[in-house]
């Protein structure tokens, strides 16, 4: 008889995704290179794709948080800086962060994408 395997918790499952592992097992080795992610877990042979299209969720995670930081910045500048907010200064900053956010983040949103379908959408 086979053992079964407990579920991990929800907050466990979105650890392991914002550190680029399996929510379901803690494995990592989930990615060839930064861009490209294997299509099975090596350690528990978790298929991350479900469906055609299911990235889009991943795409808009990495678009809010850059979203978010870009926002968190511009606000925190133009507070600490008011009345005299450095717009020259402050757009050098927040355009290459804009730029190059979107990439640094990507194998982070996909591990968190796949952590946040198993914790809350794959019993639905």
């Amino acid at each position: 008889m086979a053992k079964p395997t407990l579920q991990p918790s929800r907050g466990l499952m979105l650890w392991r995704g914002l550190t680029r592992r399996c929510p379901r097992c803690g494995g990592g080795k989930l990615f060839k290179g930064w861009f490209r992610m294997v299509p099975d877990c090596p350690h528990c042979a978790l298929h991350f794709e479900r469906e055609p299209g299911y990235w889009v969720g991943a795409v808009a995670i990495n678009t809010m948080v850059i979203g978010m930081l870009f926002a968190i910045v511009l606000v925190a500048v133009s507070a600490a800086t008011i009345p005299d907010i450095p717009w020259v200064s402050l757009l050098m900053a927040e355009i290459p962060l804009m730029a190059i956010g979107p990439a640094v983040f990507y194998p982070f949103s996909k591990t968190l994408w796949v952590a946040i379908d198993r914790a809350f959408l794959a019993h639905l």
